[in-house]
């Protein structure tokens, strides 16, 4: 049994998780606190999230073992005519039974009718409820699925110096400009999810975040915030644009800092339409389309398939000729190298992104004790979405909300915002 775990389960991304579940449904907790390191109560709060056995087998696994000898004669009796008698005769449980009915395709995950009308002519009526609520959460969950399928296509990032994105900001409707690629929120049962709709992030720390404010105001609020989401939080303050670049550089080649389910980076800067300015009085900048690159699976293959969010509060400058400096280009960008992930070559170098841009005007930073409400808005999104298990496109929407009610409020110090995403499947900080 040893072997064959760490042959089959224990070298997949959800290795660990499986082998809980796994003993959970065994009810083995003395293994749980003593191998795994973790009790019944941590696992079943995961599992509220995220699921690793297929629900199908758990409920046939407790359906056999919550049913007596004499039912199962009776399952039987009534199968007589449906399978063969010596298959019949050979069945020592009712998970026997249900291995031949899947055999014939009588049963399978999406079809239990069988199952269910089978033991309410036995008269188990408590276990044909249990396959009556499996019914109703997968018929839920295909309809969800199918909506976010027709929701959710990513969409390529535009070209950095897109001026359409700008003005379907500016004229499309004040609540959905901000999220022109967001689907509608939809209530679902977190429980009735798969592990397939859901990103892994459960590490301890969740992952890296680095936080560089060039301005000075928000970056401490920030930093909290992710701490309280269990990131390991780096910050850097009144950087130059070589030295933003060379923290970045930094952030990755350091390989604890890609461990984790996923990464954030949060930049305040002054800037241009695509270009971060740090602290440097004249320059050209460094294209924010640059900083999204250094992560993509191309350059760190680490973080290939892992959710990378960016959250950017830009202080729009004007425009102006570059003067004797000479730009950060693409080639300029080192990589991590490869470190041998079997799916690297499978995952588009773009995918698993999270683009969460906002610009306002930077006369808004000559007030005093200035604040940023996209800042301040996400924040106080995240919190809430950390108590309320809200998904991050969720969490965003409510940021969407607080900036259009800013803007009705404040139109000369008016907020623009842009989401990209993407990310192929459901992101939950907790």
């Amino acid at each position: 049994m040893k072997e064959m775990l760490k042959c089959k389960v224990m070298r997949h991304e959800t290795g660990q998780l499986f082998l809980r579940e796994l003993m959970l449904q065994l009810r083995r907790f003395d293994i749980l606190r003593k191998v795994c390191k973790t009790s019944r109560e941590e696992v079943e709060m995961t599992l509220m999230y995220r699921r690793v056995l297929p629900r199908f087998r758990v409920l046939m696994a407790n359906i056999s073992e919550d049913m007596a000898s004499e039912d199962l004669n009776s399952v039987k009796f009534l199968l007589g005519t449906t399978l063969p008698h010596q298959k019949v005769e050979k069945a020592k449980s009712f998970l026997d039974v249900i291995i031949e009915l899947e055999k014939l395709d009588i049963v399978s995950p999406e079809r239990v009718d069988f199952v269910e009308e089978c033991l309410l002519n036995i008269g188990r009526v408590d276990l044909a409820k249990k396959v009556t609520a499996y019914k109703t959460s997968v018929a839920t969950s295909e309809q969800h699925s199918s909506q976010q399928q027709r929701c959710r296509t990513p969409r390529p990032f535009p070209p950095p110096n897109s001026s359409y994105l700008l003005q379907q900001t500016r004229q499309a409707e004040p609540r959905h400009s901000a999220t022109e690629n967001i689907p509608v929120s939809v209530y679902r049962e977190q429980s009735h999810q798969s592990q397939l709709d859901l990103y892994k992030f459960n590490t301890n720390p969740r992952g890296t975040c680095v936080i560089i404010d060039c301005v000075g105001n928000d970056g401490d609020m920030l930093e909290q915030t992710f701490k309280a989401l269990h990131f390991n939080v780096v910050i850097y303050k009144w950087l130059s644009v070589d030295d933003i670049l060379a923290a970045l550089r930094g952030i990755f080649r350091q390989r604890e800092n890609l461990e984790g389910d996923g990464f954030v980076c949060c930049i305040i800067s002054r800037g241009t339409s695509n270009r971060l300015l740090g602290t440097d009085p004249y320059s050209v900048g460094l294209q924010l389309d640059n900083v999204r690159h250094l992560f993509n699976g191309d350059a760190c293959p680490m973080l290939a398939g892992k959710p990378k969010l960016f959250f950017i509060q830009r202080y729009s400058v004007p425009e102006f000729q570059p003067c004797a400096r000479i730009d950060h280009r693409d080639e300029d960008l080192e990589t991590d190298g490869c470190d041998g992930l079997p799916r690297y070559d499978l995952i588009p170098s773009d995918a698993d992104v999270f683009w969460s841009h906002c610009w306002t005007d930077e006369r808004q930073l000559e007030q005093g004790h200035h604040r940023s409400i996209y800042l301040k808005a996400l924040t106080d999104a995240l919190h809430k979405g950390q108590r309320r298990k809200s998904c991050l496109v969720d969490v965003h929407t409510e940021v969407n909300g607080a900036i259009f009610e800013h803007n009705k409020r404040n139109p000369a110090a008016e907020y623009l915002i842009e989401l990209k995403h993407t990310l192929r499947k459901d992101l939950y900080l907790q």
